[in-house]
């Protein structure tokens, strides 16, 4: 990683919405961007009278999650203003429903969260296979609201609901051997069109370490808003890290597997030097192509520092003591 100090963009170099710089970039144009014209990544984001069109046309109104659900504020929840439903629910990074940030929810029809099953396995006592209604009867649904940053850049507010992974895992009973966790995601190029072109290695894959994944932060969503979570957001569970770039979230999973090695993970075996397992939200170690020193809070105008660990690093920075966080970024 570069000891350069951050390069932060004038005002006059922020490009109009269809130019952002995104990490597809790197898969079309390797190389190409660097220093402050990739700074911009995760640029200025305001919901137009277009993008309502867009909202009222792709995304209908969700459904209330069933069953018992705990709104109260948690421990560990913040008080920043919530990102709208609507940018929520919009602006999506999930390259299996398309590239562009309005494809998931213009794509989001074809996932189907409805028959589904999630496989928990590996290193555990109790195997199971469960239905996803099944697991939904298994947990009283929390409340949590996360901040969400991206490695573009730019970040959230959201409220979601789940459950702690770690009281799933706590189910299966993991063993002595057991020391990460693996997340696979839908695969299936019919419900997920953007899988049909190569530019991943399908399924997605995501890991963490065994006592990242039974943190009490680290979460399995099933909504967001009060609502069952979105197609276009991961339906019907994902993961949420929110220490961690979003892109350790792994959306539409189903199956889980406890490992006694490090797991391959998708954007670290695409571009394992842009890209590490660890994914912990560092404003001192910048991303080949754009500094994350600062971030852009979607409808916000102005950038803001980006914080170690995401702000919570009070609650989390226990587990690399002792690492170097530039090694294993």
């Amino acid at each position: 990683m570069s000891d350069k100090p951050p390069v932060e963009p004038p005002g006059s170099e922020i490009t109009s919405e269809r130019l952002y710089l995104r990490r597809r970039d790197f898969l079309r144009n390797a190389g190409l961007f660097t220093g402050t014209a990739a700074a911009v990544a995760g640029g200025l984001y305001l919901l137009t009278r277009k993008q309502r069109r867009f909202m009222d046309a792709y995304v209908p109104d969700a459904g209330a999650v069933t069953g018992p659900v705990v709104k109260a504020k948690g421990a560990f929840d913040t008080d920043e203003p919530r990102t709208p439903y609507e940018d929520v629910t919009t602006y999506n990074n999930f390259y299996e429903l398309g590239l562009d940030k309005e494809d998931p929810a213009r794509l989001a029809h074809y996932l189907k969260p409805r028959p589904w099953t999630v496989t928990v396995d590996g290193e555990v006592h109790e195997p199971k296979t469960v239905d996803i209604d099944q697991l939904l009867s298994w947990f009283t649904m929390e409340e949590r609201v996360y901040r969400m940053r991206c490695v573009e850049a730019w970040s959230m507010v959201i409220p979601w609901l789940g459950f702690p992974l770690a009281a799933l895992l706590s189910r299966v009973k993991p063993t002595s051997h057991a020391r990460y966790v693996t997340f696979t995601t839908l695969m299936d190029p019919e419900q997920l069109p953007g899988q049909q072109r190569p530019v991943l290695d399908w399924p997605y894959l995501e890991g963490l370490r065994l006592d990242e994944a039974m943190h009490p932060l680290t979460f399995m969503a099933m909504g967001l808003y009060g609502k069952q979570l979105p197609a276009q957001n991961g339906a019907p569970l994902r993961l949420v890290v929110p220490w961690k770039y979003g892109f350790k979230g792994g959306k539409s999973i189903v199956r889980i597997s406890l490992t006694r090695t490090m797991p391959l993970t998708t954007w670290n075996m695409a571009a394992p030097h842009e890209y590490g397992f660890y994914a912990n939200v560092n404003p001192a170690v910048t991303h080949p192509r754009w500094s994350q020193a600062t971030e852009r809070r979607i409808g916000d105008f102005e950038r803001r520092p980006t914080l170690p660990f995401n702000g919570y690093g009070e609650q989390v920075a226990h587990l690399y003591a002792g690492m170097d966080l530039r090694e294993n970024f």
